[in-house]
């Protein structure tokens, strides 16, 4: 056995670990899968035929094929992926599509798979509460709160603030430590002061469609979205999908390590990135993806 491995043998026995079961009951317990939209597919997607227990979890965004070589290579017993790797029926797992051998690889190496989309976006304290972050908050409310849910938790949040566009794209820049994309509104410059801001991570275009807010923040959204927000004196402001979850992850992790009262190792995925860089006129795209790696 290699002196790795043999370290890493003795580092994963130092926690007790938890049943399959007890892991799932807590993740459900900090955001429920009912919270999440009917058209998702969210909770437990693979669970291993022979049960052993969790002793090492990993969290990525999406479970890619670089982030299931990283899991196996880790020994992971667990990966939490925010974005359900199996979200339209499967008729067949064979070795032509990367999601089938990505779920084939689950099975084949008794990992478990749970995945929580839209019900960490809808928590009290959860994706869009995180990316709320890098604004000044005044005050912040869900735009489509959850009936019968603690208070805080929904759809969206609109926050009332007092920042300049510049500040707010800075402080954006920092807190999901990218580039940010920005849309002026018709009449608006960098001195602008914004007042209210609507979020919405991950695709918000839809989602936001008629708020009336003096900036967006989102993900992504088409083109003839952006005219629009701008065109309606909403300047918008894009992260790129993945970037506006992402950092979430490391919040998480000592959480789930305290729901878990120490007795996993949770891990956040190194090899998780959004798969868009920008490469910057002049610069080669080398740079820019070194750049995105060190992220």
């Amino acid at each position: 056995m290699l002196p790795g491995a043999i370290t890493t043998l003795r580092k994963m026995s130092s926690y007790s670990g938890r049943k399959l079961a007890a892991v799932v009951k807590e993740l459900e317990a900090f955001a429920p899968i009912s919270l999440a939209e009917k058209w998702d597919n969210v909770g437990l997607l693979i669970e291993p035929h022979k049960e052993r227990d969790v002793k090492r979890i990993l969290l990525t965004n999406d479970l890619t094929e670089p982030v299931m070589k990283e899991a196996v290579e880790k020994q992971v017993d667990m990966i939490i992926s925010y974005h359900p790797p199996i979200f339209k029926p499967l008729t067949r797992i064979t070795k032509s599509n990367w999601k089938e051998r990505v779920v084939a690889a689950c099975l084949a190496n008794s990992i478990a798979l749970y995945s929580p989309h839209t019900a960490w976006d809808k928590k009290c304290g959860g994706v869009n509460d995180w990316l709320a972050q890098a604004v000044a908050i005044q005050s912040i409310r869900p735009l489509m709160p959850e009936m019968g849910a603690e208070p805080g938790t929904g759809s969206g949040r609109l926050i009332q603030t007092k920042m300049e566009i510049s500040q707010l794209v800075e402080a954006l820049q920092r807190h999901i430590n990218n580039n940010v994309h920005v849309a002026l509104a018709v009449g608006h410059d960098s001195k602008t002061v914004v007042r209210t801001v609507g979020i919405c991570a991950g695709s918000g275009g839809s989602f936001l469609r008629g708020i009336q807010a003096d900036t967006i923040i989102t993900g992504e959204m088409s083109h003839h979205e952006v005219l629009d927000f701008n065109h309606n004196g909403t300047t918008v402001l894009l992260c790129n999908h993945t970037n506006s979850e992402r950092g979430f992850l490391r919040v998480f992790a000592p959480k789930l390590g305290e729901l878990l009262q120490g007795a996993c190792e949770i891990l956040v995925s190194e090899k998780d990135q959004d798969p868009l860089v920008t490469a910057t006129r002049g610069s080669p795209l080398s740079a820019a993806i070194q750049q995105a790696q060190q992220q």
